[in-house]
């Protein structure tokens, strides 16, 4: 049998129909990973992987079973198709269980979205970003240890293929570098961290300028206080808007919607957000991170716009969740090698407003701007909104002292229709968005 993984899988499936499947499709998915992490200058972690994941997906009838295994072996094909479809015979059926009837056919690759690097960086060279980052990070005034470094390289080649004729293989890198730092001493420390990541080594921000910052923040935390319990703004640091991006996307998912989970189960094509907030899926953005040519059944991708001036115009589909709303899929199906597709949106944006971080807050008397959030208490049914947070008080329209120890709540439905937007959108990862205020949410503090 030839050794080309395509060939391979293809056989693989041949197996599962002639074992008696009436469809399948199966999924390989093959990783080298290589990290290092340093701390005050020592080299403390050395790790390097290379691993590969199969899964194989067989319809009868109405059943379908999935068996999945750590190599991609031809003498095991046999087995794996007969299990396979030996466990399809006995459980349930789910009249929602199909291949994509969308799904494209032929070959398919990630030609013109440039997800591949082919430099693949030494350790020595992992070791020289990650010493740089942390020597900007300890370099800076006030800044009393460092909680180590890393950097690291990641390559995943990735092939789905189906029984109805489709085939696709891509691969992606990824290229990182963070720093976490320590300021004061005793019960007074504080730490503060920052990253970034890219699919090209050449798109990855200077190590220098990543542990600069990362050290700046942590000092500019010293001596939080607690802000008084009560209502006021919040402006949320594009380090953690994104994760209004987040409960979106969970608010959207198809399962969810079907499941009648969600509060917004009932808002398609309603006003969900102010006139002016536009949020965009581009799972085509060229050197994405969360970018692909094609969905975990086969489906090409394509950019959509969730919600559009405010209002909101599309679910998260797979093709299960789709058939259950008497939908099409669009795209989303996500995949591993050891459960069924299930929706996913990877590449989102919020466009940006017309104000800057400064104008966005002039007028606020008393706020918080947050930079950091942890802990998460977010009720999909109702919307529910309740998250610890970090950053710094926001008087008369200006930063003032860092505080710490609080908890933001409200309810996202009323969230979302008081985002303000500012105009530093910025892609740095898969989700972005730029700085966002939400009026009139609830400080739980001294």
């Amino acid at each position: 049998m030839s050794s080309d993984p395509i060939d391979q899988i293809s056989a693989l499936i041949a197996r599962a129909r002639a074992a008696g499947a009436d469809a399948a499709d199966a999924v390989y998915i093959s990783r080298t990973a290589h990290g290092v992490q340093v701390r005050n200058g020592q080299t403390e972690d050395l790790e390097r992987s290379e691993t590969c994941d199969l899964g194989l997906r067989v319809f009868v009838g109405q059943r379908a079973a999935i068996v999945s295994a750590t190599a991609l072996d031809p003498t095991r094909f046999d087995t794996l198709a007969e299990r396979a479809v030996a466990m399809a015979r006995v459980v349930p059926e789910d009249r929602f269980a199909g291949l994509c009837a969308q799904a494209e056919t032929g070959f398919v690759d990630a030609t013109g979205l440039d997800l591949f690097d082919p430099a693949e960086p030494t350790t020595a060279d992992l070791l020289t970003r990650a010493c740089v980052a942390e020597e900007a990070a300890l370099a800076v005034k006030g800044v009393s240890n460092s909680n180590g470094a890393s950097s690291s390289f990641g390559l995943s080649d990735i092939i789905i293929m189906t029984s109805a004729g489709f085939s696709g293989r891509y691969a992606r890198t990824s290229h990182s570098v963070s720093v976490s730092t320590v300021a004061g001493a005793g019960t007074a420390m504080q730490r503060d961290y920052d990253y970034h990541s890219a699919v090209h080594l050449s798109d990855l921000e200077d190590a220098g300028l990543v542990g600069r910052r990362a050290g700046e923040r942590t000092v500019a935390r010293l001596d939080p206080v607690r802000p008084r319990t009560g209502r006021m703004p919040i402006v949320l640091d594009p380090r953690v808007s994104t994760s209004i991006l987040g409960h979106l996307s969970g608010a959207i998912n198809g399962v969810s919607i079907a499941r009648g989970t969600s509060f917004l189960k009932d808002r398609m094509d309603s006003r969900i957000m102010p006139a002016g907030i536009t949020i965009i899926d581009n799972p085509r953005r060229v050197r994405g991170p969360g970018a692909r040519p094609f969905d975990g059944e086969g489906m090409l991708t394509a950019p959509q716009t969730l919600v559009e001036d405010g209002v909101l115009k599309t679910w998260a589909l797979d093709s299960r969740s789709a058939r259950q709303l008497g939908l099409k899929p669009n795209g989303c199906a996500s995949r591993g090698t050891s459960g069924p597709p299930s929706p996913s949106l990877g590449n989102m944006h919020m466009t940006p407003g017309e104000l800057t971080p400064t104008e966005l807050m002039a007028d606020i008397a008393e706020g918080i701007y947050i930079t950091e959030m942890m802990g998460s208490a977010i009720n999909g049914i109702t919307g529910d909104y309740s998250r610890g947070a970090a950053g710094f008080m926001i008087r008369n329209g200006v930063l003032a002292e860092p505080v710490a120890e609080l908890t933001v709540a409200g309810n996202l439905k009323d969230m979302f229709m008081r985002l303000v937007a500012a105009n530093d959108l910025t892609f740095r990862q898969a989700s972005n968005a730029p700085t966002i205020r939400i009026d009139d949410m609830m400080i739980a503090g001294a």
